[in-house]
């Protein structure tokens, strides 16, 4: 089972992540949650969101970089579903040992994010800490996926990135049987 926790605030207007969704939505054991979607007032289900998480082997965030982090309702639904025994501290287990896969877009060429572009920084810079609420949590962190220039690149090559993104998901499914 497989949670991907999907955060953009205009999904209407994202050839990137409906490229993306569009090439894994259809896989068995996926279940598609579209934060903006669901909740679009940011009154979240708690007890619907950990159930899908305790349900889930891996759990996907994905979302477009936001101000160099992730965008503000899949924030708020890091504060009140990952709360403190339950997702972390004593007592909070729930989440202790699941895989979790950050998959994410920027609008800016890779090129960008170096001590020379645009954003001073390698993309590296960050990730932490994105990576650390996952560890926090206990979760096992995995390499994540990241499209670069996504409403610059062409058809083609946002194409491509979709399908490796479904190849990775099919692959992980199939190490898990």
């Amino acid at each position: 089972m497989i949670a991907l926790i999907y955060a953009h605030p205009h999904p209407d207007r994202s050839l990137a992540g409906r490229a993306l969704i569009d090439a894994v939505r259809d896989l068995p054991g996926v279940t598609l949650r579209s934060l903006y979607d669901a909740y679009p007032d940011f009154s979240i289900d708690v007890a619907a969101e950990r159930e899908l998480l305790q349900r889930s082997r891996l759990v996907i965030w994905q979302h477009p970089l936001y101000w160099y982090g992730v965008p503000s309702l899949l924030k708020r639904w890091m504060e009140v579903v990952l709360e403190s025994g339950w997702a972390y501290d004593e007592g909070g287990t729930a989440l202790a040992g699941k895989d979790c896969l950050w998959v994410t877009s920027t609008g800016a060429a890779p090129d960008a994010y170096t001590p020379q572009g645009k954003h001073a920084h390698a993309f590296s810079a960050f990730v932490p800490a994105v990576e650390q609420t996952a560890r926090f949590c206990g979760m096992n962190w995995l390499a994540p996926i990241v499209v670069h220039g996504a409403h610059r690149i062409t058809a083609s090559e946002l194409q491509s990135h979709a399908a490796a993104y479904r190849a990775w998901l099919v692959d992980y499914l199939a190490s898990q049987r």
